[in-house]
């Protein structure tokens, strides 16, 4: 891909928006803007990129008029917004008349609407890994011990419901133990799902997190972060399997430590 001269981060949550701008920084983009959700994305972003405007969640012509200002032709979502504030989002007329247009309202139809509307006044949505190839899981062990035989039959049951759940757009997160499924992700996100099945597993759940079967690498491209690992290990989760080149490790080597020093084995498939 030839290095755009200027990028646009709609910036979510966590230390994603972050990371992506030094990244795309190193990489030779010259300039940096993002736009950004009050109680969402963390101010620390300023100090890494050139201009922030900070917008409330569903002010939709204010993001597009922002990055048509600002001359940007390239954008990349980075960080989630937690799914809870898709709706309580107080939508100007611009967003008003995207939803009215959607029969279905989730995560993937209306970030692919977005896009859409981005597309319309030359913006190109850029898959949500540019930039960040090397934090992309490789396949195998990546920390925490071997998996025993029981281990490995939960991971292969988690897959195939986590795959199932993920075709149908409900969410990419399963929770197994024992060969019983104990909690699948919905609307609450990741980290609740984990706290949940964990208190119902009480110890060595099984954690499997994948991408959807027609996985849109531009957006809801699946993330493990530090906290995510130490969510996880307060939920006394033993084994967390996720898809291999479709899943982002940021701060890879914190995570790596975190897992050996809690016990967890990461597990890429």
């Amino acid at each position: 891909m030839n290095v755009p001269e200027s990028l646009g981060i709609i910036a979510g949550n966590g230390v994603y928006p972050r990371l992506l701008a030094d990244s795309a920084r190193k990489s030779g983009v010259k300039k940096i803007v993002a736009a950004s959700f009050t109680n969402e994305t963390d101010p620390a972003l300023a100090q890494h990129v050139d201009l922030i405007d900070w917008m409330r969640v569903g002010q939709l012509g204010r993001l597009l008029k922002f990055f048509r200002e600002q001359k940007v032709h390239h954008a990349i979502m980075a960080g989630q917004i937690a799914p809870k504030n898709l709706f309580d989002l107080h939508p100007d007329w611009k967003a008003l008349l995207l939803l009215g247009r959607l029969k279905q309202r989730n995560a993937e139809s209306i970030f692919a609407a977005i896009a859409g509307e981005l597309a319309a006044i030359d913006i190109d949505l850029l898959p949500a890994t540019t930039f960040l190839e090397d934090s992309l899981a490789l396949s195998g062990l990546i920390a925490g011990p071997k998996l025993s035989r029981r281990e490995q039959e939960d991971v292969d049951l988690g897959w195939k419901i986590a795959k199932e759940i993920a075709r149908l757009d409900i969410g990419q997160t399963v929770i197994v133990k024992d060969g019983t499924v104990v909690a699948v992700e919905a609307l609450e996100g990741t980290n609740e799902t984990i706290g949940r099945g964990g208190a119902l597993a009480r110890k060595d759940a099984i954690m499997v997190k994948v991408a959807k079967p027609n996985q849109d690498m531009r957006f809801d491209v699946p993330v493990i972060g530090i906290e995510t690992i130490r969510i996880a290990a307060d939920a006394n989760v033993r084994v967390i399997a996720i898809e291999a080149a479709k899943t982002l490790l940021l701060e890879r080597d914190a995570i790596i430590d975190i897992a050996n020093r809690s016990k967890i084995s990461l597990v890429a498939r």
